[in-house]
């Protein structure tokens, strides 16, 4: 089964996190098969990227969203273009 989580990455108390889809059964920060963004919480607002065609096509593939990324793509919708 696949996931979309998150997968931590920085230093030690500068956390950084991507947005990837991976097998639910590796490591958090195992290989994963694509990035579909990025987290920066620690940037005031928090910083957030999403690749939400990308997602669309993983879901519909039959990925599941994590907690917090389904959170993520709730709170930041697809941005019009200008």
């Amino acid at each position: 089964m696949l996931m979309i989580r998150l997968a931590r990455f920085g230093a030690k108390k500068k956390p950084f996190y991507r947005v990837v889809v991976i097998e639910k059964t590796r490591a958090a920060n195992g290989r994963n098969l694509e990035v579909l963004g990025h987290y920066n919480p620690l940037t005031e607002p928090a910083r957030v990227t999403l690749k939400h065609d990308r997602i669309d096509h993983w879901t519909k593939l039959g990925a599941q969203l994590s907690d917090t990324v389904a959170r993520l793509v709730k709170n930041n919708p697809v941005q019009p273009a200008a």
